[in-house]
């Protein structure tokens, strides 16, 4: 069994060496990689990815990176590919391949086809003096001096290199289409960013009970639908219904440190007047603001004149919003 600190020196030679294969890249930026992003942005195609073995893993994080920011891809495993899996490519698609070696058998069947298809072929490759790359139109290479194993065997640096690359291909494309965080909101709907963009005040205030008490109640009514209703707040209406002031649990704390007579306090006594309120059909993330500019962590919503409910900063909590 190794020691502890031959482990911690391992590990750490394995960073260092990786992040070294990895400053090194940016050797590789040139005019090549510039032609392939704008190749890229105006194809009327998708970019179908393709590798084999580890690189194959590497091609799909690359795709799901592209896809998430804007340019359409597939991932296409080059032994598939050869088995049938060819039909996905389209003439107008714009093939990406990744391997080290770049002479692996299945690449070397995989890339006449490709070019016979007469799609425009880019190769990710550490040899530059391989089949893939000197069969590809465009070749970015992803160049290595050796792995981070103590037997230069096991893809690391090589593998790491491509997901580098891929991602700078990704965030040039990002920075070519002036992609922005609504774009990005559009294709995540379910993270954090796109429900703060997306989310509206209907969709939360519906999951709580609506509160109200009258003017005219009595204490004990009010403090029961606060506790029922377990928002820290309440409503107070009008005869009419109207919305007429809003009780928290401030509220009735700060009215029991005034006053010792219970017996004749009404809802209207202790109520605050013109409370905060908010459209239901405004963003959810404009409540948060609200919330969060006036200290408050309930927000009364309304349509036109008419009481619908409470949102509460734990609703916004809950969805992630902070």
């Amino acid at each position: 069994m190794k020691n502890l600190q031959q482990i911690v020196k391992t590990a750490r030679k394995v960073i260092r060496k990786e992040s070294e294969s990895v400053s090194k890249l940016s050797e590789f930026i040139d005019e090549t990689f510039a032609k392939c992003v704008n190749l890229i942005q105006e194809s009327n195609g998708r970019v179908i990815i393709t590798g084999i073995g580890k690189s194959a893993i590497i091609a799909e994080k690359i795709t799901a990176t592209l896809n998430s920011t804007g340019t359409p891809s597939v991932f296409m495993h080059a032994a598939d590919a050869i088995h049938g899996d060819l039909g996905i490519v389209k003439p107008e698609d714009i093939v990406i391949c990744l391997s080290k070696s770049g002479n692996t058998p299945e690449i070397k069947v995989l890339v006449p086809y490709i070019k016979r298809f007469g799609n425009i072929l880019i190769a990710f490759v550490s040899n530059a003096d391989s089949f893939l790359a000197k069969q590809a139109d465009y070749v970015i290479r992803t160049t290595i001096e050796s792995e981070a194993c103590p037997n230069n065997l096991v893809p690391t640096s090589s593998t790491t290199a491509q997901l580098v690359m891929g991602d700078a291909l990704a965030v040039s494309l990002l920075d070519a289409r002036n992609f922005s965080d609504r774009d990005f909101a559009k294709l995540h709907p379910g993270g954090a960013l796109g429900k703060q963009l997306y989310m509206r005040v209907n969709d939360l205030y519906r999951m709580n009970e609506a509160p109200k008490v009258f003017k005219d109640d009595k204490l004990k009514e009010v403090i029961i639908e606060i506790s029922e209703k377990r928002l820290g707040a309440t409503a107070v209406l009008d005869e009419n219904n109207n919305l007429a002031g809003i009780i928290t649990d401030g509220d009735l704390r700060r009215m029991l440190a005034k006053t010792n007579s219970l017996a004749n306090i009404t809802a209207e006594d202790i109520m605050s007047k013109n409370p905060k309120t908010i459209n239901s059909d405004a963003f959810a993330i404009n409540a948060f603001e609200i919330m969060r500019k006036n200290n408050i962590t309930s927000l009364i919503v309304t349509e036109g004149e008419q009481y619908l409910g409470i949102v509460h900063l734990h609703d916004m909590l809950k969805e992630g919003f902070v």
